[in-house]
């Protein structure tokens, strides 16, 4: 197996190695027909260490109880919160209190979206694009249905999987109320410029929404850097339990318009936050950012540890994608879409297999331990603009755990296929 031995920046440190990192992967032991497991579904959820199973365990077993009450659980799930809030802070480069948690990210993105359409008027404009999840536009398609609102769409180039900043830029025009762009593409890979493309938003008046759902799963953000207005996530991509992060610029987020209950709280993040959240996902979407933090040995601030691990595993999922593009791209009948190796993407190949429908080729490769997803991945305009609305793509997304030996089997299982 491969090793990710990769040099830091910060003198005496270093980052685990690909086997210490999937020593605390139970699921890695899984066989399935008598294969390993190799998971390749990373791009729909990860897979999760045993250091955030634990933490969500000893949470219920140990300190369950709701909030702001003057007994000891209850002060031990506060702060068990404000620690979540701080590592979600330190992961997206942002500040605790503008922290917001919730179901996932559609919901979050859904109850933003109203919040900010109680301030906007039949005429205003929101910029949505091909390229995104549906959750990043269907979610503000609904505005135009509530409040009037006109939503114009960025076209995505069908030659390369890239947005058309030129058709971009023309949609920005005064009247326009919200960018709302992904970071990265969760069927192809394609990485944007986010923070061009927010100056540019920006200068035409508008505030930039940003789904950093497949990013985050890659790259560590740095929402200050960007100087976006909100971003999105999900815990369940990098590690972590099924929920959903939000954050936005604390003074937008104070004066959000959201619908919330009478007696609860107007400060942020609590007025953006409905009813008892799940404190157990709470606390495991913070030790999947611990998780990552511990991965390197250096005595960092967290932040900084987190972008020493997130560097070096960038750096071997780029040697692992460009093994498995040349080791499909090879193979009779097979076609990729996206943007080639070397380019700005995440290790996620979107492919398919002339003559087998997407959904064959999964079954196939499952039969022999290799786990890769098909469909449209609710980028269900990615699918349709490049010809595949209704059998959609075989998608492998490398991840912390991927090793070279599961890249050749899943190029040795499509090249039988095929």
């Amino acid at each position: 197996m491969s090793s990710l031995a990769s040099p830091s920046s910060a003198a005496g440190s270093s980052v685990a190695g690909v086997e210490e990192i999937r020593g605390h992967f139970p699921a890695l032991s899984r066989r399935h027909n008598g294969f390993p497991v190799a998971y390749f579904d990373g791009p729909g959820g990860t897979q999760v260490p045993r250091q955030v199973a634990e933490a969500m365990t000893d949470y219920l077993l140990n300190h369950n109880a709701n909030t702001n009450w003057a007994f000891p659980t209850s002060e031990e799930t506060d702060h068990a919160l404000l620690e979540a809030r701080r590592a979600l802070a330190d992961w997206i480069g942002g500040s605790p209190e503008e922290i917001v948690f919730g179901a996932n990210m559609t919901t979050l993105t859904f109850h933003l979206g109203r919040a900010l359409g109680r301030e906007w008027r039949e005429g205003d404009v929101v910029v949505v694009t091909e390229l995104d999840h549906h959750a990043n536009s269907d979610t503000w398609r609904a505005l135009a249905k509530e409040r009037g609102v006109e939503i114009r769409t960025v076209r995505m180039r069908r030659e390369d999987g890239r947005l058309d900043e030129e058709d971009l830029a023309g949609k920005l025009t005064p009247g326009v109320r919200l960018l709302a762009l992904g970071a990265a593409s969760n069927a192809l890979g394609t990485i944007n410029d986010v923070p061009r493309l927010t100056r540019l938003a920006h200068a035409a008046g508008a505030l930039v929404f940003v789904d950093g759902v497949h990013y985050a799963s890659h790259h560590i953000p740095d929402v200050r850097a960007w100087e976006c207005d909100f971003f999105a996530c999900s815990a369940y991509k990098f590690y972590g339990p099924h929920v959903g992060v939000l954050w936005g610029r604390r003074e937008l987020l104070e004066r959000l318009d959201s619908p919330r209950l009478a007696p609860a709280s107007s400060q942020a993040p609590d007025r953006l936050e409905t009813g008892t959240l799940s404190h157990e996902g709470m606390v495991g979407a913070a030790a999947a950012v611990d998780f990552l933090a511990s991965l390197a040995s250096a005595r960092l601030p967290r932040r900084e540890r987190l972008r020493l691990v997130s560097q070096s595993l960038e750096e071997r999922g780029a040697r692992l994608l460009g093994r498995l593009w040349q080791g499909l791209e090879a193979i009779p009948g097979v076609e990729l879409y996206g943007v080639p190796p070397g380019g700005e993407r995440t290790p996620t190949v979107a492919f398919t297999l002339r003559g087998i429908d997407s959904g064959d080729v999964a079954r196939a490769l499952a039969g022999r331990g290799v786990f890769v997803s098909h469909g449209d991945f609710y980028a269900a305009t990615v699918a349709r603009v490049l010809g595949h609305e209704r059998d959609g793509f075989v998608r492998a997304g490398c991840a912390a755990y991927t090793t070279s030996d599961e890249i050749e089997r899943l190029i040795d299982g499509v090249r039988r296929l095929a």
